[in-house]
């Protein structure tokens, strides 16, 4: 066998794998993935990332402020027009998937397998990149995240707001 030929084959048969394991879903994957439809376990990853110094110190209050904030993503997901919408899906779809992540981030490791620094890389990336696509979703993403957190009442005292009291009105 010729050399040539020999690294034909292994380049095709490498990528022939890769396609492969990009397509291949079994069923625990399946059910997995129609579970997260709302995709919080993509977000649980970025949350902390985009709302550092944000969140309690104490773990259940983080915790529970944690998904209280996928609630309202989701909540947020829902009232966008349906034009925002698809486009927020398929970027979402494509960071959830090993092809799309390759894509997008240059790595086939899933995001929720990074460590904190090396999301606040690749976002820090996103933010400045010369790609206009990029600063989208990266602007996208951390609108959608911190519009969330801060819609909730119980957050609005790290920003030092207080609801308005109108006369005659109950709070």
């Amino acid at each position: 066998m010729k050399r040539r030929t020999f690294l034909t084959s292994a380049f095709v048969g490498t990528a022939a794998i890769a396609l492969g394991v990009n397509l291949y879903s079994p069923e625990f994957i399946a059910a997995n993935r129609s579970q997260d439809s709302q995709h919080r376990l993509l977000f649980s990853a970025l949350l902390p990332v985009f709302l550092d110094g944000a969140l309690p110190e104490v773990e259940s209050l983080r915790r529970a402020a944690e998904n209280r904030t996928l609630d309202a993503i989701t909540q947020t997901i829902a009232m966008l027009p349906e034009e925002s919408r698809a486009e927020l899906e398929q970027l979402l779809g494509m960071l959830e998937q090993r092809l799309g992540l390759l894509i997008l981030t240059g790595s086939m490791t899933p995001l929720m397998m990074r460590t904190a620094q090396e999301l606040v890389t690749l976002l820090e990336y996103w933010r400045n990149s010369f790609i206009e696509l990029m600063v989208t979703a990266y602007q996208g993403l951390r609108e959608l995240v911190m519009a969330s957190y801060y819609s909730c009442p119980e957050h609005w005292s790290r920003l030092n707001y207080v609801k308005p009291t109108f006369l005659g009105t109950e709070t």
